[in-house]
Parts: structure tokens; sequence; C-alpha cells
């Protein structure tokens, strides 16, 4: 059985061994949006032309000067034989002004229109080169991140909660098959990882093994089952938050390894409850889930004059007590007193101006 679910974790190839060059289809690093190539393209061949028409105009004006007497069709096939280096010989300059011109002005022009003929190439090169630098220090580097898995409605809801919480974009990795919600994912800044989040070679490239969190947001529950076996294999030591539809799967999640799971379909429906009997109280709910306006539920270390008192008795309305990773409702006797090293899960106002506290 083992076998069976490491075989069903494992990728077609070692994405994580391969070069770099080879994962920028796979691994979007933010930036600046690129033009596209058949606008550079265009614009290269207008350039051209123009160039072509310039040079044949010049040869024109001076056709005097030639081993023989030029049309402006002459002129024109002169200007490309000589601007594309091809150089028959049929039609040369013999007077000193001609040859004059050739060096002075077309000679240049010469040379940037072969840098025209081969800058899309050039710049393509150049971007790849730019973006393979930029995955391999990614790589690198990345550390402490969080992984979102599945970038549908939930997954975009975490992330914009994470947002208004003060985490970097930089921070935050979005792993999906869609190219369309990568695409919405990059819009903010993410790091987007194209690839099926079951697979142990995409999370690997995702540095899912430096991770701090993980939340497994997939459209179905059992993809989320298979999500948690994965990440928990690779990752023993990553805070894993998984979400289901329904209750009866809850099991399932915590004993591949979730941290935390959320019922979606439950919340939704206390909600809607709620809503036909005190509709204040829900808008409160979702003021108190809201963390970049009105009141938010945030967690913070005690400070030293809090050790030892009461955490009913503190300026901040406290909701519970963390202690050894262990939550403590505030009517529970382990949350009499505030101890050292305890965290406290606190009510906070927030405004345009505030500031995360650590």
């Amino acid at each position: 059985m083992p076998g069976r679910i490491r075989d069903k974790f494992s990728g077609d190839a070692e994405l994580s061994k391969m070069p770099d060059h080879t994962l920028l289809g796979i691994i979007n690093i933010p930036g600046e949006i690129a033009a596209s190539p058949w606008l550079l393209i265009g614009r290269r061949i207008l350039y051209a032309l123009a160039l072509l028409f310039v040079v044949a105009g010049i040869v024109y004006v001076d056709r005097g000067g030639y081993s023989e007497s030029l049309t402006f069709i002459d002129a024109f096939y002169y200007s490309a034989v000589s601007l594309s280096t091809t150089g028959y010989g049929d039609i040369t300059p013999v007077t000193q002004s001609a040859r004059l011109i050739n060096i002075i002005i077309i000679t240049p022009i010469r040379i940037a229109f072969v840098i025209l003929l081969v800058g899309t190439t050039l710049s393509v090169l150049t971007e790849n080169s730019r973006k393979t630098l930029q995955i391999q220090r990614w790589r690198r580097t990345v550390r402490n991140h969080t992984i979102v898995i599945g970038y549908g409605t939930k997954g975009r809801s975490a992330v914009s909660a994470l947002l208004a919480d003060g985490v970097p974009a930089a921070q935050i990795v979005v792993i999906d098959t869609d190219k369309a919600s990568l695409a919405r994912a990059e819009q903010q800044g993410l790091v987007t990882v194209s690839g099926n989040g079951t697979k142990a070679e995409v999370l690997k490239i995702a540095g899912v093994t430096r991770a701090r969190a993980v939340v497994v947001a997939p459209n179905s529950d059992d993809t989320a089952v298979l999500v948690t076996l994965s990440v928990r294999e690779i990752a023993p030591s990553a805070m894993i938050v998984a979400s289901v539809r329904e209750s009866e799967n809850q099991h399932l999640l915590e004993q591949s390894g979730a941290d935390s799971v959320v019922i979606s379909s439950e919340t939704a429906g206390r909600l809607l409850g709620l809503a036909t009997v005190t509709p204040t109280v829900v808008e409160m709910m979702e003021d108190l889930l809201s963390p970049d306006e009105g009141f938010s539920v945030a967690e913070r270390p005690v400070g030293e004059d809090e050790v030892g008192a009461n955490p009913r008795h503190l300026a901040d309305i406290v909701l519970g007590l963390v202690r050894s990773g262990e939550l403590y409702r505030i009517d529970s006797p382990e949350a009499e007193t505030v101890e050292p090293g305890d965290r406290l899960l606190y009510i906070r106002r927030v405004t345009g101006e505030d500031v995360k506290r650590p």
C-alpha cells in the first residue's frame, strides 16, 4: 500500500533534479510583463524597412556616383543587398563622395540593420537567461514561505487573508494546473508553480521541505487527502491547513497529517442559519475574519508586564491562550494566569495605518 501511494505521488520526471532552465514553463517569478514576441518582431520589421528606404533614398540622390545609372528600384536593390551584407558587386560606388557616404552613413546603418535582424533572438535568449537566474536564485534562497495548493475560491481567499495580514507576496507560492488561475496569482505578485499538487516533484520544486505552512485548498476532498499525505511525507515539520467540503472527511485529513482542518460546507451552513435569525452576528463574524478592515482575530506573544496576570484583565479583548502549541479558551482553568512563552489570541482593531503586531 505505501508503495502504491508513493507511486501516486511520484511525477513523470524528477523535476527537482532538472536544470533550472527546463523549469521556465513551470515556475514563474513575478516581474515586468514582457511584450509579445510577435509585437517585437513586427516592430523590428518596420524599423528594418525604414532603414532600407532611408538608404535607398540616399543612394538615389547620389545615383551618379555609382558604376551605372540607377533607377529608384536599382537604389532599393543596392540598399537591400548592401544592408544584408550579401554584396553581389554588380552595383558599386565609384566616386569619392559615394564611397564617403557609404563609409560614414551606410556602414553604420548596415550594422544597425544586422542588429535588428538578430535582435529578437538575442532578446528571447536574454529574457530566458534572466528568468533562469531568477528561478535559480529563488530556489536557493526561499525559506519559511507559505504554499497554497489550489487557487480557486478558497485558495484566493486564503491568499487575500495572508496579504492583508502582512505576509509579503514574494513569500507566497501558488500551485495549480489551471493557467487562468495561475495568471491571476501572477497579477498579485505571487510566485506560481504549474503542476499537480499531489505530485511529490511538483511540491519539491515549490520548496515544500523548507516551507513554514501549506494551505491545501483543492476543489475535491479526495484530492485534499492525497495532497496532505504527500506534503506530510516530504515535509514532516511543515504546518498543514486543509479545507474539506464534507465533515465526514475531516478525520481522513487529520490522519493524513493535517494540523488544522476547515469544513467549508458546515461553516457556510452555520453562517446561513445565523443569518436567518441574527444577521448582525454574521456581519460581525465576517468583520472578524477580514484582516484588512474593522476588527480582526490576531495572535501575539505576551509582554513581560503581562506575565502572571489574568488574560481577562488585559487591555486587549483576549479570546484564548496558546501554550506549547495547545489552544485554551479564556474560560478554561489553564488560562487563568499568563505564563512566559504564552501567546494570546485577541481581537485587534485594524485601521489604514495599522502596523502588524509581532
